[in-house]
């Protein structure tokens, strides 16, 4: 008989047996638990979405006295250094994570592509710092690429500690991504379905439902919690026509060649400043310097332009007004990339096919298509030009269809953005992210699972039981 004194577990024992043992087996016993799981990642999603715009709201306030940054009349210093100070900021944390982290920071669809949906939340948590930062002190970028990090980065924390088998981590660390974005524009098809082409690659039965689930919830949290999202009420739309798709299409085309030029510009940019001797923890200085020049022309270019995009859709401006505007955002918007400043082209690229839209509105009548409103354009160009840059032609109409409520106009935009995404695939063959994953030499084109095929060597191949002559 043992002799040992009896001892009651602890509360810290308690629940790692909990979590090692019956937990872990309950949420890898099948496609409810998924779903339950999304349920949680959609939750914090909705949370984090909210908090991450509050903080850059607060920051905008503080630096520059108004909440809607893209949409004020600012003049004056404020407005040039403002992005220089943001600079000098970000420039402070590259310099120490240079010192601490060497190993790059991984991205969702990285994760998901090469790592079994594998990812740092410390990494992702600097990631949303890094673009709270730029963001909040004007920097021409959006928030959406810091929404879907740190989301997908719990996501994914949550499936490490759950030891979730790889296809059910890439599917969490797609509710994550899901999450986020439907938080961030009051559109759950939207987020459900750029995680389906953007994060996993792949749509099945298997995934649609958590997906759905943590869209739905974490749209309900954020807008609980915040106002989010954004509306364009279009009025009296006429009724569409066979001829209506001829323009529809050649904007898609349009789109999809300036979208080209855009990416690459980036590139180019990225490049120049790699090669150059400037140290990287001056780079966003300089950008902020120039991005703040800009925007003493234009404040419009300043953050990712939630303000300028509701100011632009319904005015009535000049043809060289449109133009020198789409110049101004698209050049600040490839400097602060390219200059280390963190952030997405999201919204960036809503904005400016927003623009190309109403360019293209103007010059319709010339060549005999001119009975579509301007706001019927601008949302075309909108979607299409960010299904060039971003991908996903099916997020970007289901985006144009949530943001107007018009079944009719999401039928134009259908047409508009295969025809982008068939012109940007057969010409360029990649996306913005994808694009970048390219220059660092890496062969993802999708987020489809790559991963195991590198990992999978000849050693492991090989039988160690052979008898040896």
């Amino acid at each position: 008989m043992s002799t040992k004194p009896f001892r009651a577990p602890s509360m810290a024992s308690f629940f790692d047996n909990i979590r090692s043992g019956r937990l872990r087996a309950l949420f890898r016993r099948g496609e409810l638990a998924l779903v339950i799981l999304a349920i949680l990642v959609g939750a914090a999603a909705g949370l984090l979405v909210a908090l991450i715009g509050a903080l850059s709201t607060a920051l905008h306030v503080f630096v520059f006295g108004v909440e809607r940054l893209s949409s004020s009349n600012l003049t004056g210093w404020i407005v040039l250094a403002g992005p220089v100070v943001g600079g000098v900021v970000l420039g402070l944390i590259l310099f120490i994570l240079s010192r601490t982290r060497k190993k790059p920071m991984v991205d969702p669809i990285e994760a998901n592509a090469l790592h079994g949906g594998r990812l740092s939340l410390t990494d992702s948590i600097i990631v949303c710092v890094q673009n709270i930062v730029s963001n909040g002190f004007g920097a021409s970028v959006g928030l959406e690429a810091g929404y879907t990090q740190v989301a997908s980065g719990v996501a994914s924390k949550l499936g490490l500690n759950l030891k979730l088998r790889r296809g059910d981590m890439r599917i969490l660390v797609g509710c994550g991504a899901a999450g986020a974005i439907a938080a961030a524009f009051n559109a759950p098809l939207t987020g459900t379905f750029y995680a389906i082409e953007l994060i996993i690659g792949t749509y099945t039965i298997v995934t649609l439902a958590p997906l759905i689930v943590s869209a739905l919830v974490a749209n309900i949290v954020a807008g609980l919690v915040s106002h989010h999202g954004i509306n364009i009420d279009v009025v009296g739309s006429s009724t569409v026509t066979p001829t209506d798709y001829v323009p529809a299409i050649f904007l898609g085309v349009v789109c999809a060649g300036i979208g080209i030029v855009l990416m690459q510009a980036v590139s180019f940019i990225e490049e120049t400043a790699r090669k150059s001797a400037i140290p990287l923890w001056l780079r966003p200085t300089l950008g902020g310097l120039v991005v703040g020049a800009l925007a003493l022309i234009s404040p419009q270019v300043l953050s990712s332009g939630h303000g300028a995009l509701h100011l632009n859709l319904d005015a009535n401006i000049t043809l060289f007004g449109l133009v020198g505007l789409f110049l101004l955002k698209a050049t600040a918007s490839a400097v602060s990339i390219g200059s280390s400043f963190r952030g997405g082209l999201f919204f960036a690229s809503l904005f400016m096919g927003s623009l190309l839209g109403k360019i293209f509105a103007i010059c319709a009548p010339y060549v005999g298509y001119g009975a579509t409103q301007p706001v019927v354009y601008a949302v075309i160009g909108m979607s299409a030009f960010a299904a060039a840059i971003i991908g996903g032609p099916l997020t970007m109409t289901f985006l144009a269809l949530e943001l107007t409520g018009d079944f009719q106009i999401t039928a134009l935009v259908l047409a508009a953005v295969i025809t982008t995404s068939l012109v940007v695939r057969t010409t360029f063959g990649y996306s913005f992210a994808t694009w970048r994953f390219h220059l660092r030499g890496e062969s993802i084109r999708s987020a489809h699972d790559i991963g195991w095929i590198r990992d999978l060597t000849v050693g492991k191949m090989m039988r160690a039981d052979i008898r040896k002559a």
